[in-house]
């Protein structure tokens, strides 16, 4: 089926303009350059069309929960507007069965912390495709319900990452404790940072040079907190999309 895209909406700009103001803001009061903020639009549950209206307004990567749901909306898209070129990051809990998919569809995964699951998606990156960028998701806050590797954990699994063919480990990724202060926010923060220069000189270290280069963290209710504290990469969804659909 071929998508009909939308007219773009005056609030998808404006829901951009936004956020990529609060980035700007935040950079500016950490002594940083706010090109070096990334921003990720989180898209899960919402249809191919806000993802349009997204890319209409010039966002070009995105990130996807689900696997299935994903995929749907990469072929409509392709259907409708090949010429986007947009960057596709897997960014939720990774089920064994789902590695090829997002192998072979996404060009980001940002939610590994079990080496069968980064070594099953070595296996099945296309030998055509570029090597698949990969961030560690760390469990900073040592929360039991959550994912994550504990960071105790991480250096051996940083390793042994590091030494798979067809993937590329770039950074980590952080889902801290939710906390509504900010100076609370930014201990979780900072932790997460700490451990990111600690895997970026573990790596200088065994390999002679580092291309761990994306700290991902940081959402709609503490990306300031987050780039003051480092982030490259925040993951917003909400304040871009407005209120989340439930999943049936």
């Amino acid at each position: 089926m071929i998508l009909s895209l939308p007219t773009l909406p005056a609030n998808a700009q404006a829901n951009l303009d936004a956020i990529h103001e609060r980035i700007t803001k935040a950079a500016r009061a950490a002594g940083r350059d706010s090109s070096s903020v990334r921003l990720l639009a989180v898209a899960k549950t919402f249809p191919a069309t806000a993802i349009a209206e997204a890319a209409q307004a010039g966002q070009r990567a995105f990130g996807e929960n689900y696997v299935q749901e994903a995929v749907a909306k990469m072929d409509e898209l392709a259907n409708a507007a090949p010429s986007y070129d947009l960057e596709w990051h897997f960014i939720g809990p990774i089920q064994s069965n789902k590695t090829r998919q997002i192998a072979e569809r996404f060009d980001w995964v940002q939610s590994v912390d079990r080496i069968k699951i980064a070594e099953r998606l070595s296996e099945h990156r296309p030998v055509h495709l570029p090597p698949l960028n990969m961030l560690l998701q760390v469990n900073v806050s040592g929360e039991a319900s959550k994912a994550g590797v504990l960071p105790d954990d991480l250096p051996q699994l940083a390793s042994d990452v590091a030494g798979l063919p067809r993937v590329r480990l770039r950074g980590l990724m952080a889902i801290p404790a939710p906390e509504s202060e900010v100076a609370r926010q930014r201990i979780a923060f900072a932790n997460t940072k700490r451990l990111f220069e600690q895997l970026r000189a573990q790596l200088h270290l065994h390999s002679g040079g580092s291309q761990v280069d994306v700290l991902s963290i940081g959402m709609s209710a503490d990306l300031e907190a987050a780039i003051a504290e480092g982030s490259t990469m925040v993951r917003v969804g909400t304040a871009i999309f407005g209120a989340r659909a439930r999943r049936s």
